[in-house]
């Protein structure tokens, strides 16, 4: 603890002058550079960890962070944007069903370019009408999700951009149509059946390569022995190989094919699966178009799922999307003393 005294001079009454001190904000007892260092270690740290490191409390650790990253991010204009060819837009969490902010990437530069509350398509639609028109015509197209809100912001302010289902938004959703089916399965079975069974819900959704031999061993006696299990395990296979049809045509044939392979089955969840994947058909095969993956997006999302368990008991929605842009910047040296 170092103490300054700085001169004052009373003007009038109720009315005094302080020396003005340029290391420390007006209003603040911590210097510029400890703030510095306070939030250097918050990019890294958990909160409750860097208040115990220098015996301040949490919320003054918070509030320090918070006010010098306001201060310091740059900022993100879509006015200034340009040269864009294709964006990724998601939605994520502060916590687990509360708090989603809408989060924006530059799939070709791989960087953060908007962060804002919400999930709607007013949110994402808010973005997308602050580009300048030349930077909104030459966008390509915009991968996302199969949620109606941001294809609805698209279709009304880039009516010209492709709109590319993410692929792994679609085999997550199948991997829930394996989930329900093994589940119902295991209610069928026999006691012998439900044996089998246990412990092998992973191995029908791991990818065959990636299995040891004991587990290849277990995954093929379960799936001699279910042929439903063994439809959906072939199916996910074949359903993996759409993403190689080298045209927008072949995708589409090659989809609607196995659509009519999962139509004849008796499987609802199988069926409603393959509704789903005629309905937004355009969509997943306009990857063939444009070879847009989720890649960056899902890069982000695991910075920022970092964030979230850092910032645990964090009810700040500002403070959280702060935090999300600063994951998109490169980090620096917060230290007292630099390398010269």
């Amino acid at each position: 603890m170092i103490e300054i005294e700085l001169a004052q001079v009373f003007i009038s009454k109720g009315e005094r002058r302080i020396e003005a001190c340029p290391f420390v904000d007006k209003g603040c007892r911590f210097t510029h550079r400890f703030c510095h260092l306070i939030s250097g270690l918050c990019r890294h740290l958990s909160i409750l960890a860097v208040s115990r490191h220098l015996g301040i409390r949490w919320e003054t650790v918070k509030n320090i962070d918070k006010a010098y990253l306001m201060e310091t991010l740059p900022a993100l204009d879509p006015a200034q944007l340009a040269g864009l060819d294709y964006i990724g837009v998601d939605e994520v969490a502060r916590a687990k069903g509360h708090d989603y902010m809408t989060v924006v990437y530059d799939m070709v530069g791989g960087h953060l370019i908007w962060v804002e509350a919400g999930r709607t398509a007013e949110v994402f639609s808010r973005f997308l009408k602050q580009l300048r028109p030349d930077t909104a015509h030459k966008i390509k197209a915009v991968s996302m999700d199969m949620g109606p809100a941001y294809q609805k912001a698209v279709r009304e302010s880039l009516p010209m951009a492709d709109i590319v289902f993410d692929r792994f938004h679609v085999m997550k959703n199948y991997s829930k149509a394996i989930h329900n089916q093994r589940r119902l399965e295991f209610r069928k079975a026999d006691p012998s059946g439900k044996e089998l069974m246990k412990g092998t819900h992973y191995l029908l959704l791991k990818n065959a390569d990636k299995l040891t031999e004991k587990q290849s061993n277990k995954l093929q006696t379960l799936l001699e022995s279910n042929s439903n299990l063994n439809t959906l395990y072939a199916l996910k296979e074949q359903l993996q190989a759409l993403w190689s049809a080298p045209s927008f045509e072949g995708m589409s044939e090659q989809l609607e094919n196995w659509c009519l392979i999962a139509d004849q089955s008796h499987m609802l969840y199988l069926k409603k699966f393959a509704k789903s994947l005629r309905k937004h058909c355009v969509g997943i095969c306009n990857y063939a178009k444009h070879k847009l993956t989720s890649a960056r997006i899902e890069a982000g999302n695991v910075s920022i799922g970092m964030i979230r368990k850092r910032a645990r008991g964090i009810r700040d929605t500002e403070y959280f999307k702060l935090k999300i842009r600063q994951s998109s910047i490169p980090d620096n040296q917060s230290m007292f003393y630099l390398k010269s």
